[in-house]
């Protein structure tokens, strides 16, 4: 699945013949949003709103439209909270949302082309709609889910309001051109109907998921990626990868994908360059070419075994997974003490104020991540202020609010980083208060 705020999602259905246009994709909930949209401002009470967007617009839309307010978890509410917000955008992207039908017999094309490359390809409908800034497309089973809002913006829609809530749009729109590379981008998203999962359980089989999708759109297209995580990754090889190496072994996608540039590259999405190299190396290395291609998009992205041989079969990194999971291992950090009280003791004084975690490495201080243990948040052990870093970055301190008579816990992630940038051995405080 892409996501913004890099690139733009856009696919179609394909058939042994060539389609009429309605059968494969469907453009229907575009002016039906802006029906709705100018009765939605046209009444001043909110409640009304979210009534009239969900009567006129979620219940009469199009098939695509319900799926992605499942995939994106719109709500009528999240729709008008974002009509009545940004104004000015809205109406700087209403004519352009227009043009989606424009682009059949060009997708078209580009899917032909696909279908060369793997001629099991399974029929898939792309639906252009109206989302609420929250992706400018992703799939779902046998459908792809464009978001026109994003996906047709460019650097003459109005940005000013998104400065709080969404600065990467700024960003994403000031770069999109939808008129070049949008037949590639679109390959890249109906390679994604095509793969047996797109739900990753790890950074590195989420890494190969786009990577793949990614490889065989430039394969297909006989062209080089538009994707800015490419491009720059193809200049940046060697450090990303040495990155890459120290944080593969992860749950936690974050650093890598989801458009998030707060990374030491200032660049978002270099899980899809890493995944693309990895895919770039194995088709080299490959004798049967055919075969290699097919082995990409059929692969059990959610085995670590079959991920592991595929990487190791690629031979892009210059040691075997294994030997690189064991030093990371040996060379991650540990929470190795808790100063106000010991984990898992009981009867903890619940007037303590402060939590000072000891780590066994010197720590990043600029990077943290707490989470809910596995008891949930009936059970939170709740953090209420950082009271900082000890000169060593050694130890950090929180401010605490303990309930009294209560187990309550706290899972302090892998987000947390040494100074190496190895990731954290995830640590889970768990304690239980006295009354």
């Amino acid at each position: 699945m892409r996501y913004f705020p890099f690139l733009l999602i856009i696919a179609l259905a394909i058939a042994c013949t060539k389609p009429e246009k309605d059968s494969f994709i469907d453009t229907s909930d575009i002016p039906l949003f802006w029906e709705v949209f100018d009765q939605v401002q046209g009444v001043s009470d909110s409640a009304l709103q979210v009534q009239l967007l969900d009567s006129l617009y979620l219940q009469k839309g199009s098939e695509g439209l319900a799926a992605i307010c499942r995939a994106r978890r719109y709500t009528a509410a999240s729709y008008v909270e974002a009509i009545n917000k940004y104004p000015k955008y809205w109406a700087s992207i209403r004519d352009k949302t227009f043009e989606a039908g424009g682009y059949a017999e060009m997708i078209g094309g580009g899917i032909e082309k696909l279908k060369q490359f793997y001629p099991d390809l399974k029929p898939a409908k792309i639906y252009f709609t109206i989302g609420a800034l929250r992706t400018g497309g992703t799939t779902l089973e046998d459908k792809v889910l464009i978001g026109a809002e994003i996906a047709f913006g460019d650097s003459t829609v109005v940005t000013s309001e998104f400065q709080e809530d969404y600065p990467h749009l700024i960003t994403f729109f000031q770069n999109n051109n939808p008129d070049e590379g949008i037949v590639f981008t679109n390959v890249h998203e109906y390679v994604h109907t095509q793969q047996d999962t797109t739900i990753a359980n790890s950074l590195l089989s989420r890494t190969l998921i786009e990577g793949v999708a990614e490889f065989i759109a430039e394969k297909a297209m006989d062209m080089p990626s538009t994707t800015p995580a490419v491009i720059y990754g193809k200049q940046n090889e060697e450090s990303i990868k040495e990155a890459f190496v120290k944080e593969m072994f992860t749950e936690f996608e974050v650093m890598w994908f989801w458009g998030n540039a707060n990374n030491q590259f200032g660049i978002g999405d270099l899980g899809y360059y890493l995944g693309y190299a990895i895919c770039r190396s194995f088709y080299e290395n490959a004798e049967d070419k055919p075969e290699a291609l097919r082995t990409m998009i059929e692969l059990d992205y959610l085995n670590e075994d079959e991920v592991f041989n595929f990487i190791d079969s690629s031979k892009y990194f210059s040691k075997p997974l294994s030997a690189y999971k064991d030093e990371f291992e040996e060379r991650r950090p540990r929470v190795i003490g808790l100063s106000e009280f010991g984990n898992n003791a009981e009867n903890v004084d619940p007037s303590i104020a402060t939590m000072t975690l000891k780590f066994s490495q010197h720590m990043n201080t600029t990077i943290r991540n707490l989470r809910l243990g596995p008891l949930g948040e009936e059970h939170l052990l709740e953090v209420t202020g950082l009271v900082g870093w000890s000169d060593d970055a050694r130890e950090i301190t929180f401010e605490i609010d303990l309930k009294p008579n209560l187990r309550q816990q706290l899972l302090i992630t892998d987000i947390f980083r040494s100074e190496e940038g190895y990731l954290l051995e995830p640590f889970l405080v768990d304690i239980t208060t006295d009354e």
